[in-house]
């Protein structure tokens, strides 16, 4: 006998069902071949008869010489990513705040958010163009000031610099939106009160602005933290070639070439488990930091 409660959800349960099975086929059922990863992989072999090597993988990896330096580029550029994208983003919002014109505010919001939606693969194409170094239009300005040109892409030491910049450009919007709304949010009284008490626009930033977006400003750091080994594999695929890969080679981009490229299936999923095991890790941390600091959570 079906209770009433299970009647009246039931419209619900059938609209859940399908998006349910699309993740259990597509993020849970490939969850089996992490078994690559104690395997010498054989395709044609499958995951039944390939041989066992335990944990030869993973110390392969750990005997690899770029090993370290991948881990270490993949960290920096991550942890790079997220302090820029969390501080840019504040400033924005506190300035695009202060903008009294509605049409000038949106405007600029929008031009914003716009690269949100472009894909790695097109502002890669109009990044190269852009930073060439014999008629991209950025190294046209420096020879204009006189300047020499800078091979951005090219050069370890500019490589790092450029991924930065480049992403901060194109994700910074979203952020920004979203510490805007906080913003909104904020109780106006709380600004009458400090103009009565003779603050200016500065005195109300510091005073009411800014702690109206400290929650969200917790919220987005602690659940950033679960990305400190996703360093984008999307934007680093897209613009890095060997010259770079002393500053810009990441775990992604080395799963890439060692799975597909050298088909070490069995050792790029070895890499690849290490990372989804400590990102799991990371995101745990953060969501129960999430919990305690800003009393945040999805469960």
């Amino acid at each position: 006998m079906v209770s009433p409660k299970i009647r009246h959800m039931l419209p619900l349960y059938v609209m859940i069902l399908p998006p349910l099975i699309v993740l259990i086929l597509f993020s849970y059922l490939p969850m089996a071949g992490n078994i690559m990863a104690f395997q010498r992989f054989i395709p044609n072999k499958g995951y039944w008869h390939s041989p066992f090597v335990g944990l030869d993988n993973f110390t392969y990896i750990m005997a690899l010489p770029d090993t370290r330096q991948v881990l270490f580029n993949t960290i920096i550029i991550a942890v790079l990513k997220i302090m820029f994208n969390l501080l840019v983003p504040i400033v924005l919002a506190i300035l695009i705040n202060e903008i009294r014109l509605t049409i000038v505010k949106r405007g600029v919001q929008t031009l914003i958010y716009l690269p949100y939606f472009l894909s790695w693969v097109l502002l890669g194409g109009i990044l190269i163009d852009l930073l060439s170094p014999s008629n991209g239009l950025v190294n046209e300005v420096i020879r204009f000031f006189g300047g020499k040109p800078i091979f951005f892409l090219g050069k370890p030491e500019w490589f790092r610099f450029t991924l930065i910049a480049s992403d901060l450009w194109k994700e910074s919007g979203f952020n920004t939106i979203v510490f805007l709304a906080a913003i909104t949010g904020a109780n106006p009284a709380l600004y009458e009160a400090a103009i009565i008490d003779g603050a200016n626009r500065w005195r109300q930033t510091l005073s009411v602005t800014l702690p109206a977006m400290v929650p969200i400003i917790v919220l987005v750091a602690t659940l950033s933290l679960g990305n400190v080994l996703n360093a984008g594999f999307e934007q680093v695929f897209n613009l890095y070639s060997p010259q770079v890969y002393s500053t810009g080679d990441i775990l992604d981009t080395m799963i890439y070439r060692i799975g597909l490229v050298d088909l070490q299936y069995g050792v790029a999923t070895a890499v690849g488990l290490f990372k989804s095991v400590v990102s799991t890790l990371l995101i745990g941390i953060s969501y129960y930091a999430a919990y305690k600091l800003v009393n945040y959570r999805i469960f």
